[in-house]
């Protein structure tokens, strides 16, 4: 029995909310989408307002809500950056602005100018298509600026820019600046480590020159004709992704002197896009590159053509241009080939004429294998087979069977039994059937 004149009530739960530490609040509202992150001020006086006093912000589509929102975009959007302006609280060390969904990009001037007074370290701005917002001078006085990503803007640095002395990676995407302008501002980041660059044909009239001594990882999407690397010692990862309908001349190989400068290169990344390795002449067989690429232990080659047996051969071409190589992984193009078409499907595989001149082709260090995206066509089967014959060293060979598992199980058995029939010049060799998901890690 309760004491008289006393009301019985149960204690309440503890409010495990309010009894966070600011650290872990501040955590969880930096993963939260800016509109869900001002409404947290409702769960307990602790919160309230505790968004203006975070370091991290992101303003994207989520802040757009219906399709005029994006069609007329400058009101909500001035208002929201007045609430960040006179709301906030404290320094800004990341700010994320992706409003590449609108129509129209409105005046960030303002904004910027006042984030260049916070200790930005990170700045990322995604602006729409269509035409290109010229940058205020005011972005390039970021001094402790060490991550900067800009996307469909023009960027014009004053006369007096003296660099970004901490910046540490930098990316580029469909932006317009001179070929002139652009290799200045790479060579006044000292300390650039990663670079990622894509740029139209369209937008360059001139080769870039890259002199960026503490460069590690370099990605670039595009005319590999307009990158010339001058000074890159400590690079070591480079990705090349070529626009669909381009191909890379086997004979006249850019690749010569793109790599003149990359001593300490171990990982190559192609993405071919539907591209083409060819030589010059296309009646003309390729055997290798004009150079070897001794470095190299890693290559990767994405989206690649093997539907003819010439394809193959400058495949073969390419990949016998890396000596030491360790690991290889491809994944070929999807075109939609069926290994039911090949005519006499019961007949052994015969190796093609243009394959004859690679018989002296041996990759003395490839350990390990990777192939994706496989339907079973002839080109295919001939690629795991020479690789086969052709790796003394090699110790396993994943094949991505998804594609392959759509085929009738006769078809299906018969590709198996074709490829566990191939010679391995390696005793430790084993062939490993895996789903990649259609994309390879």
């Amino acid at each position: 029995m309760p004491p008289k004149g006393r009301k019985h009530c149960r204690k309440l739960p503890p409010d495990f909310l309010s009894d966070l530490p600011d650290n872990v609040i501040d955590v969880i509202l930096m993963r939260l989408p800016c509109k869900e992150a001002v409404r947290t001020s409702i769960l307990s006086k602790k919160w309230r307002y505790h968004w203006c006093r975070i370091t991290e912000l992101t303003l994207d589509s989520h802040l757009w809500e219906t399709k005029m929102d994006k069609l007329y975009p400058t009101v909500k959007f001035t208002k929201i950056i007045y609430q960040i302006l006179s709301l906030h609280e404290g320094p800004i060390t990341k700010f994320s602005l992706d409003i590449a969904v609108l129509k129209s990009c409105p005046n960030i001037d303002n904004f910027i100018h006042f984030l260049s007074r916070n200790d930005i370290q990170q700045l990322v701005l995604e602006l729409p298509w269509g035409k290109m917002y010229n940058l205020p001078s005011s972005l390039f006085t970021f001094s402790l600026l060490s991550h900067l990503t800009l996307h469909n803007c023009v960027i014009h640095p004053p006369s007096d820019f003296q660099g970004f002395d901490k910046l540490i990676s930098l990316k580029l995407c469909d932006v317009t600046i001179s070929p002139e302008l652009l290799g200045s501002l790479i060579s006044q980041c000292p300390l650039l480590d990663k670079l990622e660059l894509e740029i139209s044909e369209d937008s360059l009239s001139d080769v870039i020159e890259i002199n960026a001594p503490k460069l590690r990882s370099f990605d670039f999407t595009g005319n590999i004709t307009f990158i010339c690397l001058m000074n890159v010692p400590l690079l070591a990862e480079v990705s090349l992704s070529l626009y669909q309908g381009s191909s890379m001349e086997a004979d006249n190989f850019f690749f010569a002197m793109f790599f003149e400068s990359c001593t300490s290169l171990e990982r190559l990344f192609l993405h071919f896009n539907g591209s083409e390795i060819q030589p010059e002449d296309d009646d003309e067989v390729a055997t290798r590159l004009p150079f070897d690429v001794n470095c190299v232990k890693y290559l990767y080659l994405r989206f690649l053509f093997l539907e003819e047996s010439y394809d193959l051969s400058h495949v073969l071409c390419c990949i016998r241009s890396f000596p030491y190589l360790e690991y290889l992984e491809i994944q070929v193009h999807e075109y939609g080939y069926d290994y039911e078409d090949e005519d006499d499907e019961d007949e052994p595989i015969p190796e093609p004429l243009e394959l004859k001149h690679l018989s002296d082709v041996t990759f003395n260090h490839l350990k390990e294998v990777k192939l994706g995206c496989l339907t079973g066509t002839t080109s295919e089967l001939l690629l795991i087979k020479f690789l086969l014959a052709e790796s003394p060293v090699l110790e396993r060979m994943l094949i991505d069977r998804q594609y392959l598992d759509h085929e009738q199980l006769d078809t299906r058995l018969q590709i198996f039994a074709d490829i566990s029939n191939f010679s391995r010049s390696s005793p430790k060799a084993e062939v490993v059937y895996i789903d990649l998901g259609g994309s390879l890690a």
